[in-house]
């Protein structure tokens, strides 16, 4: 913080998506009055996106709750915070006295990894609850890269990285960070990296339906059909083997199945994916072998590859497409960040391994995958009779009528629940049918630190941000969590929620005391409660893993190792480094070595086979797409984010608008399977012929929904053509891209 005379400076992380941009926020009083990139940011360096100068807007917005609301008939009614929470005991508790614990489901969305509060206090709500009908935004998002990297590594966490500043060779599979400033891959000015590939004479390629920005960006686009990421990829792998072009380098000398690698792809040639992909057998031969020649190259596939049939495989290729070529765990190819709040390790590897399935959902048999079951699934749990039925929810940071598949039916099942409470700042598409909302407060009062997303960075960095404005009539969001921990363990509406920040942290520094190579095993525990006891409960947290942590100060042993104070020292961050090899420590599998032909990714190998005898579909194709200006649905209430022309659009490709009598600026009718829809017609040639494009996120003109902005521009769900029914067996994702439709003028 830096006081100007009447004026101060605050910097601050934006929390609004995982670049990790820093922020310069100038207030007078109370009153911000400027939000800019912060130049001096050891990540970001000044880059901001259109989203990070709105947290004035977001703090300010009339429709944020800012107390608990209950419903009373069709109308709500302000309470205490005591009332809310006694009402959440009553209803939650009905429904448990009468039909269990599974009775009662959990949905957690995007934003709680945006905050400490979530990454911290989800646990113990999770554990309280004691239900396996636990859902989340993963299973729309990256669940097939948690799986692949689970079977891979042990570790479903350890996800590399692309090195974006060290690559000579950058190809991204269903990636489009010239809109998502980067996902599972945490890069400040993601479209800055890419150029300075380009500048450095490197080679970008992009692989997508479509010719979004980054792809226009890139040396070379290759327009793919949609769901065949996996083919393209095994062939890839399929022309390095067969050519003797492999060479796994230090990584393989960790790896098992390699031997076994060339029969397992065999059959997928250029010349047998061609007619499933859309793509030229001479140019994925091409494309291989220039991957394989690159000084450096890395493959980063994104939810585009992920939210398919095959995102499992495809997330697998990815990494194993690097392994064989030496890029594993290389400078300049695919590399493990080392966050700072991360645990020690012990240099050899090994663990106890990543298994699914340790139990299956009621209705549909679908395995556990995380603790978790799809949400795809979370309807027919509702509307099934029986024992375990889902007749109450409670729903956390999250949309899932406007986010996940089949929202129609997902928002009737919701309406007919007998109790749901959400903690939520909006009445959402979602929330709306809650019985009781548990408002958070701004992220402009929160204390921040990326727990999610330095383990994400293309650079091992540190930044903390303390709260910018103070909310004294606010409750934390840590605290609305360990409240409704607390009565879900029985302890009631009004037992302490000290309750569990002495748990959380007794159990982390039990943890952290117990690491291989611990800085503090023989450390007395009351020495070091005593040490953090001055900080709030979530930085009490924090300032424990970054002691104990790789970088940290061991609470004395070493004096020039991080701390919480070091980073509030340093308000643009701590540069750690760049990323560096770190197999085989990091592997928890049983082995102790990458296994890379773990038996449920052989067996579906057996699927993507079959699916070559197919006949390629010759009907029109739904892809999704995303804006720098939206983040899923809870950045739609922002005028300045939704203002201009309308996005909500279905692209198509001017073949097919004029075969099927469609023109730019009229209607066109969607239909699925499952669902319908009418939405403006967008003809752009920058489309694939044969598939149509909708974002996600729209959909806000539903009865009930007080979010004045975004009802103004309401968009059409796209998610009411997404079909619940198809999934990724291994990970139990959604399929949301490639899904048939059939179009129409309207």
């Amino acid at each position: 913080m830096t006081d100007m005379g009447h004026q101060r400076v605050a910097y601050r992380t934006c929390p609004l998506c995982e670049a990790t941009c820093g922020l310069e926020i100038t207030l007078e009083g109370d009153t911000i009055r400027r939000i800019r990139g912060d130049r001096d940011d050891v990540f970001s360096h000044g880059f901001i996106c259109p989203k990070g100068s709105t947290l004035k807007q977001l703090h300010e917005d009339p429709d944020w709750l800012r107390a608990p609301v209950v419903k009373d008939g069709d109308d709500w009614r302000e309470v205490t915070w005591d009332e809310a929470f006694a009402a959440v005991e009553e209803g939650l508790s009905r429904v448990w006295d009468a039909h269990g614990r599974n009775a009662v489901a959990l949905y957690l969305g995007n934003p709680s990894v945006h905050h400490m509060s979530g990454a911290l206090y989800l646990r113990p709500l999770i554990q309280s609850l004691g239900t396996r009908n636990l859902c989340s935004a993963s299973t729309v998002d990256q669940m097939p890269k948690h799986v692949s990297s689970g079977l891979l590594f042990g570790d479903p966490g350890a996800m590399p990285v692309p090195d974006l500043d060290r690559t000579d060779f950058l190809l991204m599979l269903g990636a489009n960070p010239w809109e998502s400033n980067g996902s599972l891959c945490t890069a400040p000015d993601f479209p800055g990296r890419v150029k300075a590939i380009q500048a450095r004479g490197g080679r970008v390629v992009v692989v997508d339906p479509r010719r979004t920005r980054t792809a226009a960006a890139a040396d070379e686009h290759v327009a793919i059909r949609p769901g065949a990421d996996a083919h393209l990829l095994l062939a890839m792998i399929q022309v390095v083997l067969a050519e003797g072009l492999a060479d796994a380098g230090p990584a393989g000398e960790h790896t098992d199945g390699l031997d076994e690698l060339p029969e397992a792809v065999a059959a997928f040639t250029p010349e047998t994916v061609a007619e499933i992909t859309g793509l030229a057998a001479e140019d994925i031969a091409r494309l291989a072998r220039e991957f394989a020649a690159a000084p450096t190259a890395v493959a980063y596939g994104r939810i585009g590859t992920h939210t398919v049939s095959f995102g499992t495989l495809a997330s697998w290729a990815v990494d194993a497409l690097n392994l064989v070529t030496g890029n594993l765990d290389r400078p300049g190819g695919a590399m493990f960040p080392l966050a700072a709040h991360s645990r020690r390790r012990s240099p050899e590897g090994g663990g106890r391994g990543f298994t699914t399935g340790r139990w299956m959902s009621r209705v549909r048999d679908f395995p556990e995958v995380r603790g978790e079951i799809p949400v795809a699934s979370l309807a027919d749990e509702i509307e099934s009779p029986g024992e375990d039925q889902v007749r109450a929810l409670v729903t956390v940071a999250g949309n899932p009528v406007l986010s996940t598949p089949d929202g129609g039916r997902l928002d009737a099942a919701i309406a007919d629940l007998d109790f749901h409470v959400a903690v939520d700042p909006y009445i959402n598409e979602t929330s709306r049918h809650a019985d009781v909302i548990l408002p958070p407060p701004s992220a402009l009062t929160r204390g921040h630190y990326d727990l999610a997303f330095y383990g994400l960075a293309v650079h091992n960095v540190a930044n903390y941000s303390p709260p910018v404005l103070a909310d004294d009539d606010a409750v934390g969001e840590h605290e609305i969590l360990a409240r409704l921990a607390l009565i879900a363990s029985g302890q009631g509406a009004t037992a302490d929620p000290a309750i569990v920040d002495d748990l959380l942290f007794d159990g982390l520094l039990t943890s952290l005391q117990t690491a291989p190579d611990s800085p503090i095993a023989d450390r007395d525990p009351a020495e070091i409660r005593e040490a953090v006891a001055h900080h709030p409960p979530e930085e009490r947290l924090l300032d424990l893993m970054l002691r104990a942590g790789p970088y940290g100060d061991g609470f004395g042993t070493d004096p020039d190792g991080l701390s919480l104070a070091k980073l509030e020292a340093n308000p643009h961050g701590i540069d750690l480094g760049a990323l560096e090899p770190r197999l085989p420590g990091l592997l928890k599998t049983t082995s102790g070595r990458v296994e890379v032909l773990a038996e449920p990714l052989r067996a579906d190998l057996g699927r993507l086979a079959a699916s070559l005898e197919a006949p390629v579909n010759g009907t029109m194709v739904l892809i999704g797409r995303r804006h720098v200006r939206s983040n899923n649905s809870w950045m739609h209430n922002v005028d300045v984010l939704v203002k201009g022309k309308d996005r909500c659009t279905l692209q198509i490709h001017p073949e097919d608008a004029d075969r099927l009598g469609l023109t730019d600026g009229g209607r066109a009718r969607v239909s699925s399977r499952v669902g319908r829809l009418n939405a403006p017609v967008e003809v752009t040639d920058s489309i694939r012929p044969g598939v149509v494009s909708l974002p996600h996120g729209w959909g806000h003109d539903l009865p009930g929904v007080q979010m004045a902005v975004a009802g103004k521009r309401p968009g059409v769900n796209v998610n009411l053509l997404t079909d619940g029914a198809e999934l990724d067996p291994l990970s139990g994702n959604a399929v949301l891209n490639g899904v048939p439709v059939e179009v129409s003028p309207a």
